[in-house]
């Protein structure tokens, strides 16, 4: 993740107010049933961030195949799981930056601060969890898990991979 992607959303993150009505339906529209529930769940930034990352998809591809803007839309819904806000992210995030990623794995089975933070580093993977269980397209729930691999690790398709990563990391 570049630092300006970081930067950015942190400037995001602080900005005060969900989404608006226009944007807020258009992404319900996407979205199945228990897909609505996990959005619900998300918090207005990370609703805010989805959206924007969702409408740069919608642009790019002409006619998005189904699943594309569910997964644009839903990528990081497993950071609902630790219930961060803007303060322990920025934390967090730094940690991540140098620690092993073992370490997560590690401190998922602890309790407490450490359990969270682990689940914040964890988040792909908890959110491919949730839209499995939320009955979510293949794409979208692989996507939430594989947005922070490295490009050979992806299970969806490389072009729509792609589209997905840039829009999100522009």
């Amino acid at each position: 993740m570049s630092l300006f992607h970081l930067t950015r959303r942190f400037f995001g993150a602080i900005k005060p107010g969900a989404p608006g009505p226009e944007d807020e339906a258009w992404a319900l529209a996407q979205l199945g049933e228990g897909e609505q529930l996990l959005w619900g769940r998300m918090n207005n930034p990370d609703r805010r961030h989805a959206i924007e990352v969702a409408r740069l998809v919608d642009d790019v591809l002409d006619d998005p195949v189904e699943p594309v803007l569910p997964a644009a839309l839903l990528h990081d819904v497993g950071k609902v799981v630790c219930g961060y806000r803007t303060p322990a992210r920025v934390v967090a995030t730094v940690l991540w930056a140098v620690a092993p990623d073992t370490l997560a794995t590690e401190w998922v089975t602890t309790s407490g601060p450490r359990r969270r933070m682990a689940q914040y580093r964890l988040h792909p993977e908890l959110g491919e969890q949730l839209l499995v269980e939320a009955g979510a397209s293949a794409l979208t729930s692989a996507w939430a898990g594989d947005h922070h691999r490295p490009v050979e690790r992806w299970r969806v398709d490389r072009e729509i991979g792609d589209v997905l990563k840039a829009c999100d990391d522009d």
